[in-house]
């Protein structure tokens, strides 16, 4: 028989380089979200499951025929505990996670089904829970509204007393101050990206100080993460991006609404529309 000879291949496979460095590959993403059908294990009446499931039907439709001007938060608090825990294993968790530090204590999950969020308000003296709803939206109507409600219309600094170091700050903030100028609803996002801009720590200093940091934080996992934080200049986002290793990988400034990267497409809600008909199907 003739032996024959198979070459090993594959990392630690191959001789060390002469400089004594091994190769080293990039990591990829180890996970990924994707869809599965909801497991439920709290058990109801058939009333109570009636009662969820009218519930959901009205979501459903409002994904169905989206119209983000129309109102599309449906109240839970009249569920009893156990018809909530039961929607809840319906909906589960998504991907973006919101908080809003203002005077409604906002917090907002976005579902397993983009576009159906889960937005609560907490009253801030006793934490006790104030409202309580399912909204159909790319991004709660709350966000849009409040994020901003305060927020400096320009970027003001005391040009008399500017700190040493600093490089691209202040052309940045005069390109910041003529797009938020110019911004009106259906304006494009503008997006400066600071990691292919020469940049002192001096000059992120400075930003951020002038900037201000605002009251609302969004959190968007995929492959990686995305930290979104307003600012309290009107409509200026930080937009953060980070590799499974937590590394920041791009760093954004961002004049919009909302960045996208936090909202939920038109195509996502039509395919949540149909992914919940699929689970209603089941009850």
């Amino acid at each position: 028989m003739t032996d024959i000879y198979l070459p090993i291949i594959g990392q630690g496979s191959q001789p060390k380089e002469e400089d004594g460095v091994d190769l080293d590959f990039m990591r990829l993403p180890s996970a990924m979200a994707t869809y599965a059908m909801p497991q439920v294990s709290v058990k109801l009446e058939p009333e109570s499951i009636a009662r969820v499931k009218a519930l959901l039907q009205e979501v459903q439709a409002a994904l169905s025929h989206f119209d983000p001007d129309h109102d599309n938060s449906f109240n839970v608090r009249n569920l009893t505990e156990q018809e909530q825990a039961f929607l809840n294993e319906i909906l589960g968790e998504g991907e973006v996670s919101i908080i809003q530090n203002d005077d409604l204590n906002t917090q907002i999950q976005e579902s397993v089904l983009a576009g159906v969020w889960r937005v609560r308000c907490f009253n801030p003296k006793n934490s006790k829970l104030s409202y309580d709803s399912i909204e159909v939206a790319d991004i709660p109507k709350i966000i849009k509204e409040y994020t901003f409600e305060s927020a400096a219309k320009q970027l003001h600094f005391d040009n008399e007393n500017l700190p040493n170091g600093l490089m691209n700050a202040l052309p940045l903030i005069a390109e910041l101050n003529a797009k938020v100028a110019d911004f009106k609803h259906d304006s494009q996002a503008h997006i400066i990206n600071l990691s292919l801009l020469p940049q002192t720590p001096e000059d992120l200093a400075f930003l951020y100080e002038t900037l201000g940091k605002g009251t609302t934080s969004i959190l968007s996992r995929g492959y990686g993460t995305n930290r979104i934080t307003s600012t309290l200049t009107d409509k200026v986002w930080w937009v953060q991006y980070f590799n499974s290793d937590d590394t920041l990988i791009l760093n954004t400034l961002e004049v919009s609404e909302v960045p996208s990267v936090a909202c939920a497409a038109m195509e996502d809600l039509e395919d949540s529309a149909t992914r919940l008909a699929e689970v209603l199907a089941i009850y």
